[in-house]
């Protein structure tokens, strides 16, 4: 079988692949959504049904609403998310261009040292982080916030983009630097363009943990004013007794954003995720 066979064939696998995955990964989302619009007493007695009839109930949304500003806390994530993500593809991106574009002494241990943190959690600076957010005085705001989740993703947004930049050819480069292009405009006019799939997938990795995150909202940014979605779905888990309802349903609106943003990104995802599968 000739390589133009294996071509489109290892196209479908892959694209299975990560079908079959997909429908895996959203059963739990699924399950939260359906719960989200049932009575307490139907979420245990069948959690795998559809809410129709006597288990329809909307006492989890009007319980999310009444209890907390969730329009707020809405807002806060989408801010802090927003905005790491524009910090962390930006900076990131230059990062990687700068690694992959320039031979310079120490190129190699630059790289390895600006990848660490993926192998090394910024939660274990996590005492150290608070110290210098009191004394910077960025304690209970959205700032804090914003500067952790930037130095959390900019490892893996360096690696991932480092790789698929050096795949952009030094012709298109050399060409623009002959008509007078300088480094900047190469860079944001011909290089990001190309790789628009690897930052679309930089995007959908980074954002997730972003928005999921409970550990620094609760520590960096626990006030009223600041809380984060998932920082106020706590408040429906107690001690001794948990409000189910209003745990799915705020968990049920804290995923639609997620979901938004993967329909937006899922066919550059598809094609930054299975670039090197396909060649």
């Amino acid at each position: 079988m000739s390589k133009a066979t294996h071509s489109p064939l290892r196209s479908i696998a892959a694209h299975a692949i990560l079908l079959t995955y997909t429908v895996i990964a959203l059963f739990p989302v699924f399950v939260i959504i359906i719960n989200s619009f049932k009575s307490k007493k139907a979420i245990f007695g069948a959690p795998l049904s559809l809410p129709l009839g006597d288990a329809f109930s909307l006492i989890g949304y009007e319980t999310v609403f009444k209890r907390g500003d969730f329009l707020l806390y809405f807002q806060n994530s989408l801010m802090v998310t927003v905005a790491s993500l524009v910090l962390v593809l930006l900076f990131g991106a230059m990062a990687a261009f700068a690694l992959s574009e320039y031979r310079f002494r120490l190129n190699t241990l630059t790289g390895l040292y600006l990848a660490l943190g993926i192998m090394i959690p910024i939660r274990l600076g996590t005492v150290a982080i608070l110290q210098l957010m009191v004394a910077s005085g960025l304690v209970n705001t959205l700032w804090a916030l914003i500067l952790v989740y930037t130095a959390q993703g900019l490892p893996l947004s360096i690696f991932i983009l480092s790789e698929f930049m050096r795949t952009v050819s030094d012709d298109l480069k050399n060409a623009g630097r002959i008509d007078g292009m300088s480094e900047y405009r190469i860079f944001f006019r011909l290089v990001l363009p190309l790789v628009r799939p690897a930052m679309a997938t930089v995007a959908v990795f980074t954002m997730i943990p972003i928005w999921n995150d409970l550990w620094f909202p609760l520590i960096l940014a626990p006030s009223e004013a600041t809380k984060t979605v998932t920082l106020g779905a706590q408040m429906f888990i107690g001690q001794f007794q948990t409000d189910w309802n209003g745990v799915l349903s705020a968990l049920a609106l804290a995923i639609l954003p997620v979901l938004i943003l993967y329909l937006i990104f899922s066919r550059q995802l598809i094609r930054g995720i299975t670039s090197g599968a396909v060649k």
